[in-house]
Order: structure tokens, then C-alpha cells, then sequence
């Protein structure tokens, strides 16, 4: 009697193991893993109100904090950091590192943006091609002008935040007064900056 009951209670062991494995292999890996389809799992450590540079459209850039009596949408450029701040507000801004005027061509004040343009064309001013009079009275724009792919003009002075052909002069004080940027950054910030925004160099 005892062996039969036995014989009886592994085959039912045998079945209920088979149709266990039968379940299993019509659901997807992913469920077989353990994780349940459509929920993700957050680690404790995360924080889902945390806002990210790339959340707010900026790739580039770094979101930094920010304390200054600035309004989202401006422009603050530290010539001593060479550092180009774009404003978002409640304390934060986007940071991009920046080439700044050289050794006598350093300027302050601030500027509204004038105007924007794409892959710009540039028409050196009339004291630069004194000290360079190999320079062109005008080039047009493209990957070996000098002004790269996008100009932010500053009100009407002669000054611009543009990109560069020069990308290892991001960083130092190079300039002639323009504030450089790399071409992929500066066309980021283009996307974001309004015309009437004020640029602040401090």
C-alpha cells in the first residue's frame, strides 16, 4: 500500500514539474526573468523629479547651479572661467566652455541679441585687416569661416557668440572680443536663444 501511494505521489511531482516548464516556455524572457511587462523598476538611489540638461533639450551644455540676478534666457559669459552661461531660472543654467579676447581686446557690458544666422558670412572689420592684411574683405560662410556654423550677434557692435575653425582655442583667451564656441555647442544654444535676450560679459 505504502508503495503504491508512493509510486502514485512521484508521478503527480513528475506532471506538476512538466507542466510548470511548459508554462514557462510560453512566456517571454523577460517576464521569465522575474520583472513584471510594463513596470520599471527605479533603483533607490534615483531621484524621478531630477531634471537633466538633456530633459530640458540641451545635449551639449552642462546643467550647472546657478545663483545670479539674471532672467531665464540670458546670456552670462565669465571671461575669467571662459564659461558662457545660457539662464534657465530657479537657480540652474546651462554651462558651455568658451574662447574669450585675448590680452588687450578684453570688453564688458552687456547687449541685446540683434539677430541669429546660420553658417554666417564674415566680413573682418577694417581694424583687424590693418594688423592682417592677408585677410579677406569678405568670405562666405561655410566650414572654413572663421565665424563656423551659427553667429549670435550682439546688439550693434562688432561683436558675436559664434562657432569656430579653431576648436582648440575653446578654453583660453583667443579672441579678438567675439565670444568662440564650438560649432556643435553654439548651435545648440542658437536653437534656444531669442532675439532681444540679453548677453551679459563679465
Amino acid at each position: 500500500m505504502n508503495k503504491l501511494f508512493a509510486t502514485i505521489a512521484a508521478a503527480a511531482f513528475g506532471l506538476s514539474l512538466f507542466a510548470t516548464a511548459a508554462w514557462a516556455g510560453q512566456i517571454a524572457p523577460s517576464q521569465q526573468d522575474g520583472a513584471v511587462q510594463g513596470v520599471t523598476i527605479v533603483p533607490a538611489s534615483a531621484n524621478p523629479n531630477e531634471v537633466t540638461s538633456e530633459v530640458q533639450g540641451f545635449r551639449r551644455g552642462k546643467l550647472v547651479a546657478f545663483a545670479a540676478a539674471a532672467s531665464p534666457g540670458d546670456i552670462i559669459i565669465n571671461t575669467r572661467e571662459n564659461r558662457l552661461y545660457f539662464v534657465l531660472g530657479d537657480g540652474q543654467a546651462v554651462m558651455y566652455r568658451v574662447a574669450t579676447a585675448k590680452k588687450g581686446f578684453e570688453w564688458k557690458g552687456s547687449h541685446q541679441v540683434s539677430s541669429k544666422v546660420k553658417w554666417p558670412d564674415w566680413r573682418p572689420p577694417a581694424d583687424m585687416r590693418k594688423r592682417r592684411p592677408e585677410l579677406p574683405a569678405y568670405m562666405a560662410g561655410g566650414p572654413g569661416n572663421p565665424l563656423g556654423a551659427r553667429a549670435i550677434y550682439l546688439g550693434s557692435s562688432i561683436y558675436r557668440i559664434h562657432g569656430t575653425n579653431e576648436p582648440s582655442s575653446i578654453g583660453k583667451a583667443a579672441s579678438s572680443g567675439c565670444i568662440r564656441m564650438l560649432n556643435e555647442d553654439v548651435s545648440e544654444l542658437y536653437l534656444h536663444v531669442k532675439v532681444g535676450s540679453r548677453v551679459t560679459v563679465l
